[in-house]
């Protein structure tokens, strides 16, 4: 892949898509890591209306190293940062939720993951109030890996207006990234959703991105990391539609 031609094309698609839809900027989760690094460098090159919103949720590594980092790539870009703290509001809902989440009979991991995922649902109505206050588009920063395997919430972090980077993979990602001279602290770092303490991505999903990255371009990769990877397509399928409805 030419990398500077890549960069080129990308900025001016979301030139385009400003134009088209009369948003006067973009708005973007600033988490700290590399996907939505890359996605903030692209914005800021189509366009100076460009906002970071990092948004910390109880997990004490949002306060920390993903704080620190989403910090950096806003100066290092040039991009404007605020901080909304989400953590008092997540447990108002928590509690809201308590006695009907005590009820279910699904497994300890299904209801772990019910309030794990409360918060990137919430950081997406921030970024769509903010954005609707600001006539700003919610730029999406899920990569190709992510996307295969669905790994991102529905209705959270796999909400917005347009994603840039989503027909590239983890290590493609690396690549620009390097090309646009992002800090070594945001492309060394282990993957991270940031959702709890200690989470990484490959943990969390008992695949590597390197591996995924393989089954992408269709080179060999062992006959146990294939079906798992297809396991999780097919799982997640359904966050890739549009919700069905009758008559259609």
């Amino acid at each position: 892949m030419d990398i500077k031609s890549s960069v080129q094309k990308r900025v001016e698609w979301i030139k385009n898509i400003l134009a088209e839809s009369g948003a006067k900027g973009i708005i973007y989760g600033n988490s700290g890591g590399k996907d939505c690094t890359l996605v903030g460098a692209l914005c800021k090159l189509a366009t100076d209306n460009v906002l970071g919103v990092i948004m910390p949720c109880q997990s004490v590594q949002n306060y920390g190293s993903d704080r620190d980092d989403a910090l950096l790539a806003g100066k290092t870009f040039n991009i404007e940062q605020i901080e909304i703290d989400l953590t008092d509001v997540k447990i108002d809902m928590l509690n809201a939720l308590d006695k009907e989440l005590s009820k279910s009979i699904a497994s300890e991991y299904s209801l772990k993951m019910a309030g794990v995922n409360i918060n990137p649902r919430l950081r997406m109505t921030a970024l769509y109030a903010l954005g609707q206050a600001r006539g700003y588009l919610v730029a999406g920063t899920g990569n190709l890996d992510e996307l295969t395997l669905g790994y991102f919430t529905k209705w959270g972090d796999g909400a917005c207006d347009f994603n840039p980077i989503a027909d590239l993979n983890v290590g493609e990602v690396y690549e620009h990234l390097s090309y646009l001279g992002a800090p070594e602290s945001i492309i060394g770092k282990a993957p991270s959703a940031g959702l709890y303490q200690g989470q990484t991505d490959e943990d969390e999903l008992g695949i590597k991105y390197s591996d995924v990255d393989s089954y992408l371009k269709g080179e060999e990769i062992s006959s146990e990391v294939k079906d798992k990877i297809e396991r999780a397509k097919r799982a997640s399928a359904h966050k890739l539609r549009m919700p069905m409805k009758y008559g259609e």
